[in-house]
């Protein structure tokens, strides 16, 4: 409990506390300062027998409601108080906040200021949230749309060839051998409706859009080969999709072969909770061919009826607003996008805001690269008109004007830049029990990659049994192989944690696992693991220590030189090597040796660092088997603070 929320119980000020804490000898710094539940009743006691906590059957007095709207700075705030800014400053000096008339005050310390002189503050959205905050639809303005459609599975087991099938398929008469897939993303026009389908990558780009807030697909398509049945990806594509919560249907593509065992696909998948009608499960599935085109009419009907159970529904006739699919610049138009529009109706015409960019939207072209002039929900287009090139997943906005969304992208680019000074927040074991007790976790989620499926199932068994009331342990994906950037950015995704078993570490990987500020473990007994997640939760994670990369060298040479032993040369490839710094050698992702290095050339001339693009000579002292192709990391140690 914080000193104000325990203030406000006792109907006393958040100074009157602090300053009996004191007296109790109880160290708080601030409003915010946390404090346990026996205190909490040892101060009640306290103050109830000092008569300062007024009783409950006192009349409360009413506060005075005003309305505000941020930014809003303390001389701003005590013109609506109706008081003098000096007394502001001296609530702030309380709360440990130094400031002076022209501070912005945050909503918590506006709230807990007005209070203390009767007034209770209603927080006015700003003009750009405003514009974000996405009204909800008279339900009687609400019409059905088009589903959206994605394919995912393993690869090589028909995604792309299906895909086309299904457009082939559709192409009317005057269209046949003329159609041209234009965009990544297309309409099937069936009598009974229509289905929009995407055509990403795969789970990759499915999972790195969903990792930026968009949520894109109504329906996952799982395409499994019906002669190799369920492989990993596939289990990766159902995990990915399940996290989403999007609803899957099963297309057992390659049926035509003679090897078919459409039986066998359906019980193979059963064990991942996908069970099919005939076998009394609710999972809709369809045996299909890309090449004969078998089974595709049965699979658009089945997915029309999917729709169907989901009612989805939009309002076409309010400013629309959607998800970039994919954004480029082009030679003749300049920056264009690709849209999916998710409710109202875009227009030519209309000023749009995506991401960091603004616009006046000059043209739209469909799947077939016709030009439309309106664009209703679940319908992909082609936009020209932003001024720059927005990423996949963010979302595009209409505004009344062009000017407001002008100001607004500025806004937003401002934030950007401010945003890259500071870390992304991810779930790391090191703050764990401080989220639980903030009630931020509810639910610890884990993606466990190991050598063999046992090991699999046995760390998740392990790991699971330690939920208590306060958090609960998900494996969300498992798999056997090492970490890969699907797992990463699953991870980045679902605010996961990534636990590797007897695995090898891809140094390539490092990169993205830096940028995306994802927590990867890697451990070699079970008991590690689970000791690390237990002690986190119970906030016992002892300090540690932490290997901060500096440089990464390759060896490219081997020297034998006298009085110094073994010598490396290398070519720096990242960051820099420094002399007497902690090095390692990694061969084939094992570390095979850790020590100082002792020595460190340039052209035969000691050296006390060397930067990345240059070569160099390192040596280790007594270690000489160094080979050619092995990798020289060169890190400091740093104390990891566990925050609690």
């Amino acid at each position: 409990m914080r000193v104000y929320q325990l203030a406000k119980k006792l109907h006393i000020t958040s100074r009157q506390l602090i300053s009996e804490l004191h007296k109790l000898k109880v160290d708080v710094k601030g409003h915010m300062s946390s404090i346990d539940d026996d205190t909490a009743v040892l101060v009640q006691q306290e103050l109830k027998g000092k008569k300062i906590v007024r009783e409950k059957k006192e009349r409360k007095k009413t506060l005075k409601k005003i309305q505000i709207k941020l930014p809003i700075m303390v001389n701003g705030l005590a013109i609506r108080l109706g008081i003098k800014p000096s007394e502001i400053l001296k609530r702030l000096l309380e709360l440990n906040i130094i400031g002076n008339i022209n501070k912005s005050l945050s909503e918590d310390v506006i709230k807990l200021i007005a209070r203390e002189f009767n007034y209770e503050i209603e927080v006015l959205p700003s003009e750009e949230e405003a514009v974000f905050i996405e009204e909800k639809d008279d339900v009687s303005k609400l019409t059905p749309r088009s589903p959206v459609v994605t394919l995912m599975g393993h690869v090589d087991h028909g995604k792309t060839s299906l895909l086309d099938a299904i457009r082939e398929t559709n192409i009317t008469s005057k269209e046949a051998g003329q159609i041209t897939q234009h965009i990544g993303a297309y309409k099937v026009r069936l009598n009974k409706g229509q289905i929009t389908f995407l055509d990403t990558p795969g789970h990759e780009a499915f999972t790195a859009m969903r990792a930026r807030g968009a949520n894109v697909t109504d329906i996952v398509v799982l395409v499994v080969a019906a002669d190799e049945g369920a492989k990993p990806q596939t289990v990766e594509a159902i995990d990915h999709a399940r996290a989403a919560g999007v609803p899957i249907v099963v297309a057992i593509n390659k049926i035509d072969l003679p090897d078919a065992n459409i039986t066998r696909v359906k019980r193979q998948v059963r064990s991942y909770d996908l069970t099919s009608e005939d076998m009394g499960g609710k999972t809709l599935m369809v045996g299909v061919s890309a090449r004969t085109k078998e089974g595709i009419d049965e699979l658009l009907e089945a997915l029309l009826l999917e729709a169907e159970m989901l009612e989805l529904k939009a309002n076409f006739h309010r400013l629309a607003r959607g998800i970039v699919i994919e954004g480029k610049l082009s030679a003749g138009r300049g920056p264009v996008a690709t849209v999916l529009v998710k409710n109202g109706t875009l227009h030519v015409g209309d000023a749009v805001i995506s991401g960091v960019y603004s616009g006046k939207i000059k043209s739209m072209r469909d799947d077939r690269g016709q030009a439309v002039k309106d664009a209703p929900p679940s319908m992909p287009v082609e936009i020209s008109g932003l001024f720059g090139v927005p990423e996949a997943g963010d979302e595009f906005i209409v505004v009344k004007d062009e000017k407001l969304a002008k100001e607004i992208a500025q806004k937003r680019r401002m934030k950007v830049r401010e945003k890259k000074l500071g870390a992304v927040a991810r779930v790391t074991l090191e703050d764990i029990y401080n989220q639980i007790k903030e009630g931020q976790l509810k639910e610890l989620k884990i993606i466990i990659k190991a050598d063999v499926q046992g090991s699999v199932e046995v760390l998740q068994d392990s790991l699971e049994k330690l939920s208590t009331e306060e958090v609960k342990l998900k494996m969300i994906h498992g798999g056997v192989g090492g970490v890969n950037e699907s797992d990463i950015m699953l991870a980045a995704a679902s605010q996961a944690i990534i636990i590797g078993f007897h695995i090898k570490r891809d140094l390539a990987l490092d990169e993205l696992i830096e940028k995306e500020k994802v927590d990867v473990r890697f451990y070699n007994v079970i008991y590690e693991a689970t000791s690390d997640i237990r002690a986190a939760m119970e906030g016992l994670l002892e300090p540690g220590i932490k290997k901060v990369l500096v440089g990464r060298a390759e060896v490219r040479e081997i020297f034998r030189v006298s009085r110094i032993g073994t010598v490396a040369g290398c070519f720096v490839k990242k960051g820099k090597i420094v002399r007497n710094l902690r090095g390692q050698v990694i061969r084939d992702g094992d570390i095979i040796y850790n020590g100082s290095i002792n020595s460190l050339k340039r052209f035969k001339e000691d050296a006390k660092e060397v930067e990345e693009g240059f070569e160099c000579g390192i040596g280790f002292g007594d270690f000489g088997d160094i080979k050619a192709g092995d990798m020289i990391e060169c890190y400091r140690i740093e104390k990891v603070t566990r925050r609690l």
